[in-house]
């Protein structure tokens, strides 16, 4: 059995905010910073998802937007792959079609929705 390591190190200051977000993947030998991240977990004893999410100070509110929005997006990908729920998958796509229309993401077209 191959086993791979994703770590994250959260620094915080006196009042428990995120300064620094540094992550690493063992098997990608990736080492990097970041200004957010999300983690959903399952814990089927509890069938609930437990979360952890952190942004540093410097994450701009424009950022957090993009962030969620691809974020909407990536979930939409994986859980159809998962599931074949291709309409349930579109439902969430159009979702975040209408998130970053309300944000206006797109005037600037960084990036497809």
């Amino acid at each position: 059995m191959t086993k791979a390591e994703i770590k994250f190190v959260i620094s915080l200051d006196n009042n428990m905010v995120a300064e620094k977000i540094e992550w690493s993947a063992s098997d990608a030998k990736v080492h990097s910073t970041s200004k957010g991240v999300m983690i959903s977990v399952w814990d089927a004893k509890e069938n609930n998802t437990m979360r952890m999410d952190f942004w540093t100070k410097d994450m701009m509110v424009d950022e957090m937007c993009q962030f969620y929005h691809q974020t909407f997006l990536s979930m939409a990908d994986t859980f159809e792959r998962a599931t074949g729920e291709k309409e349930a998958a579109k439902l969430m796509r159009n979702f975040a079609q209408q998130f970053g229309e309300k944000l206006d993401l797109f005037s600037n077209q960084k990036f497809d929705a």
